[in-house]
């Protein structure tokens, strides 16, 4: 799949930025980012608490074991804007109707900029699984070897210092 993520630094931040084209209307990409069974198809937690502007978040891992950790809702307009705190991430999505069906402009703002191309190549994956949920296809793909396999690409792309941070060490894609 295209759609590489490109890195820039925003002040004392970092931000991941990724363009996909999808073959939707924006309404059905919409409900791919806020209706739970469609975020459990490509999304890396679930997300508990209403996509309101101002709610409050919990994102639940679905690996046993790790912590759920709290989020808020910056901006929620369907079907347009989504923008969230996920942890100390700041994800936004922005969705504009084009002559294919939707533009979605995925940005990812962050301050360990050390943890750039790990996030960059997770974020791909996920994206990459966004796709076959909406076109309603079977993802042909385990996303921690497709993470595997592209990660090294973030790594030469973005250089050193943006991936000095990894995976934990009880991390999946570590084993």
């Amino acid at each position: 799949m295209s759609g590489e993520g490109t890195l820039e630094r925003a002040g004392d931040a970092s931000r991941l930025r990724y363009v996909r084209t999808f073959r939707h209307a924006p309404e059905k990409v919409w409900r791919a980012l806020t209706d739970p069974q469609e975020l459990a198809a490509w999304f890396p937690h679930q997300i508990v608490g209403e996509l309101v502007t101002g709610a409050s978040l919990r994102f639940e891992t679905r690996r046993e074991g790790d912590p759920s950790f709290a989020g808020r809702v910056i901006e929620a307009d369907p079907p347009r804007v989504l923008e969230f705190m996920w942890g100390d991430d700041r994800l936004r999505f922005e969705l504009e109707p084009d002559a294919h069906g939707t533009r979605m402009t995925f940005t990812d703002t962050f301050a360990e900029h050390g943890k750039a191309a790990r996030d960059g190549a997770g974020w791909h994956a996920c994206l990459d699984e966004l796709a076959y949920a909406l076109d309603g296809t079977t993802v042909p793909f385990d996303r921690i070897e497709h993470w595997r396999e592209i990660h090294p690409g973030y790594v030469e792309r973005f250089g050193p210092e943006a991936s000095a941070i990894g995976p934990p060490a009880d991390h999946p894609v570590n084993g």
